[in-house]
This record gives structure tokens, sequence and C-alpha cells, in this order.
């Protein structure tokens, strides 16, 4: 199937699923190969930069890949130094996303300190929205999403069905462990965020992260204390 900008939802969706099942013991090159294949200039990976194993693997297929970055305003300086690091040495084009407010509109609006009274909120405002505007011109996007990261994650297929921006949605370390990622790190030598040894296993929003204690899983450091496990960028 040749997909053009006018294949029809319906069809992306039903291409996403038979992918999803016919890719799911292919490697993370062949499954982004798939996507490459299928979607050209259509395809980007996005990246929080808490590594860049994502990155790195589809530059492999597709030199000069897309990688959409979200600056939230509330990054930690670690994560947008690891940001320009992958922007100077890698064969990838860097795309940073901005919300439509900076922080202090933001608080002028909303009140200070939006992430912790309604962080639902500050994350529909800082990330979601973005996302969704940023990824108008493409039909497809790659995640690092891995099922061992936490229980809301472990039924993540490789291709699947993103509802809410109608886009086939890549995860091609899915089945991954986080032993994996470490072997791909030190074999490509791959940036990773340098608050990955310093106790973070997963780095988002600096007001909103913590470091993991023993025996927790890699998400548990992300809004701490609430119930509140996904950003809404993938559930």
């Amino acid at each position: 199937m040749t997909v053009t900008q006018d294949t029809t939802a319906a069809d992306l969706k039903a291409l996403a699923e038979q992918a999803g099942r016919d890719l799911e013991d292919a490697s993370a090159l062949e499954i982004l190969r798939w996507a490459v294949d299928t979607f050209g200039d259509r395809f980007c990976v996005t990246s929080s930069m808490e590594d860049a194993v994502v990155a790195h693997l589809a530059s492999r297929v597709k030199p000069g890949v897309d990688v959409v970055f979200l600056d939230t305003g509330y990054h930690f300086e670690e994560t947008i130094g690891t940001r320009d690091a992958v922007d100077a040495v890698m064969d990838v084009n860097v795309i940073t996303l901005t919300p439509r407010q900076t922080v202090a509109e933001q608080d002028a609006e909303y009140g200070p300190k939006l992430h912790d009274r309604d962080p639902d909120l500050c994350c529909a405002l800082r990330k979601v929205k973005p996302l969704e505007e940023g990824l108008t011109a493409y039909g497809a996007w790659a995640t690092g999403l891995r099922r061992d990261e936490s229980p809301t994650r472990a039924n993540t297929p490789v291709v699947g069905w993103d509802e809410k921006r109608q886009k086939v949605k890549v995860s091609p370390i899915a089945r991954w462990t986080q032993d994996d990622v470490d072997a791909y790190v030190t074999e490509h030598g791959v940036l990773t965020n340098p608050l990955l040894m310093d106790g973070y296993a997963s780095v988002g929003c600096a007001p909103c992260t913590r470091r993991v204690l023993e025996g927790e899983d890699a998400r548990a450091g992300r809004w701490a204390g609430r119930a509140k496990t996904e950003c809404g960028l993938h559930g």
C-alpha cells in the first residue's frame, strides 16, 4: 500500500493493525525500515531526550530523519543539553516544538505552578496540544515506548493506531528491556541524558520528576504521589 496525504484514516488504521501483527517479532531496524518505506518524509521520530536510542536507530534507516522534541519550558538543563548535543553530532533534523504560551504567560492566565494544582491541564497545554499541532505534516510517528517501563505500557504494539491524532504510531523498541537499551547505548555510543546516571530512571519536566527508589518501576518518579502516570501523549 502506498500512503499519501489522501489515504483515509480507516485505511491507515487497518494498515497499522496489520503491520503490528506482521512486525511483532521483527527487529527495531526492520520496524523502522517499514515505517520509512511506507511513509517517507511523512514519518518522524519523537524524543523526550531521555536518550537518543530511537533517533539513532531511525538515522541508520533514514539519515536526516526529523526528530521532534517538545520544549515545555520546564525541562531540566540536562535535557536541553542532550537535545543540543543530538542536533550537533547525529545525522538527524531536530525540530523543537513549543507551547503557544510561555511559562510566564501561562502563570498569568492560570496562576503559578499549574503543574501542582492541575497537572493534566498543564500537560495538555504544554505537551499534548503542541505535539498535535507539530505532527500535522506527518502520517506516522515513532516513540521510545517499552513494555517493561510500567504496567500502563505493557501492551504497547510495535505498530499501532493513534486514535487521538489519527496517525500510525510506531514503537520499534517496545519489546526491548532496559538491558537491551543499555547494550545498544554502549555498542553505538549513543547520547543519553546525564540524569539517568543520577538516579532518574525516566526524565520529564523538572517540577514533576524525581529520582526513583530501589525496586520501583522506571516511571515511578513521574508525578510521584499522584494517580497520574502518563502526560497524555501516550494515553
